[in-house]
């Protein structure tokens, strides 16, 4: 969430920057609440003092065989008032929390302006787009023609946007998961970590997908608290949570292979076909907790580690820096890593980099000792995608198809494969 003190002191000029993203803020009344929250709290500090002052007098009067009854009675009231007075403020205090976490991230100054995904802007392009010399097939039909989608019985099994992948293709989604997780573990010095795919609804509050995003999520039936995971940055973000990390620990880096689990609500009707929109599938996940100052460089040392999987797998892409509308509800600044997938003679989002800032840390209370001030920090976070495996696959099919609908294995992936090369249709 946005810092408080910021809220408080420069209301209005919060209200401008979010007012880049089409978010309205009333800033007028969140000082005005802030306002009667004050009023309160003195009001409440010298009925308690009252409170007090009568209870010594009652010892006083005791002790002396005084009649009290008077000051029973004073008691009584005071008591009466400081319970009305503390529901008053309880009821504004709720009011005030529920603004601040509705409100998204400030954005940075960098962030280019702009309604939608039309405003962003390519800061970079990598590799050339192959030339096909045969009509190019998309990755369904690729699939479906080799025989290893299955996506009729995933539709029995389990409704629409599941799938069933077979044989050698889902050998191939598992040989780019295990590529990415040694690319990253081994190249890029990140720890990999198992984490549960249920958390508790503070987990994903800390993440800031609740209470705004429960749309999206998955609720387990009989218990209100556990959800299954959107991503794997819910759990890895929060293994920092509640806690105060030693700064000789940091940065923390952390990459983890989860499914991953949406309702994908209000996305009905896009990408029905294939894998580019599931309610489950697979991801690795990579997670950077840093000190504040180093938060920037971490978010550009994290999308590279992204980009390298594209080039070590030789597939064309674009770095993007989304607009204010477009950026996501917790991110300070992202950039889009987009793959050119040939059957659809375009390029879509394969991994989504984001800086947070502190705004998950304070959600989290995660936070660190800074020696130089001795004070206890908020941390600053960042994740992104280091990739989606499915559309990585997606991308892989597209790409590396061949005449015949074959799929040639990209080199890299050869070791993982056994040293298989090509998947062709089974006579």
């Amino acid at each position: 969430m946005i810092d408080p003190k910021i809220l408080r002191q420069s209301a209005h000029d919060v209200a401008k920057n979010l007012a880049w993203r089409g978010y309205e803020f009333d800033a007028n009344l969140y000082l005005e609440l802030e306002v009667q929250r004050k009023n309160l709290q003195v009001e409440n500090e010298e009925l308690k003092n009252k409170r007090n002052i009568n209870s010594k007098n009652i010892g006083v009067k005791k002790s002396k065989s005084e009649d009290i009854t008077d000051l029973i009675q004073l008691g009584e009231e005071v008591n009466d008032l400081l319970s009305k007075n503390e529901i008053k403020l309880n009821l504004v205090l709720l009011e005030i929390k529920n603004i601040e976490l509705d409100l998204p991230n400030m954005l940075s100054d960098r962030v280019p302006k702009g309604s939608d995904e039309k405003d962003n802007v390519v800061i970079k392009s990598w590799g050339v787009p192959r030339k096909f010399e045969f009509t190019v097939q998309d990755h369904v039909s690729i699939g479906e023609n080799l025989g290893l989608f299955d996506f009729e019985s995933a539709g029995r099994i389990s409704g629409s946007r599941f799938s069933v992948i077979k044989g050698s293709l889902a050998s191939l989604h598992r040989a780019l998961i295990q590529f990415m997780l040694n690319l990253h573990t081994q190249e890029h010095d990140y720890e990999e970590v198992y984490v549960p795919y249920l958390v508790q609804s503070q987990a994903l509050l800390g993440t800031s997908q609740l209470p705004k995003f429960e749309s999206d999520l998955f609720k387990m039936e009989g218990d209100k608290s556990l959800y299954l995971i959107p991503t794997a940055e819910v759990p890895l973000t929060n293994l920092a949570g509640s806690n105060i990390t030693n700064e000789n620990e940091l940065p923390l880096k952390y990459v983890a292979h989860t499914p991953c689990f949406r309702s994908e609500a209000g996305s009905y009707g896009k990408d029905t076909k294939g894998l580019i929109r599931q309610h489950q599938f697979e991801k690795v996940e990579l997670v950077q907790i840093v000190k504040p100052k180093e938060s920037e460089e971490a978010l550009l040392s994290l999308t590279s580690h992204a980009e390298k999987v594209l080039q070590e797998l030789k597939l064309p892409y674009q770095l993007v820096s989304l607009c204010a509308g477009d950026i996501g509800f917790g991110a300070n600044i992202t950039f889009d890593l987009e793959v050119w997938l040939p059957g659809q003679e375009a390029f879509r989002e394969i991994s989504s980099c984001s800086l947070f800032g502190d705004f998950q840390a304070r959600r989290m209370q995660a936070k660190w000792k800074n020696k130089e001030t001795g004070k206890n920090e908020f941390l600053h976070t960042i994740n992104g995608s280091g990739l989606a495996a499915g559309r990585t696959l997606v991308a892989v099919m597209e790409n590396y198809q061949d005449v015949n609908g074959n799929i040639e294995i990209p080199e890299v992936l050869v070791p993982y494969m056994n040293g298989q090369t090509l998947i062709e249709k089974k006579n």
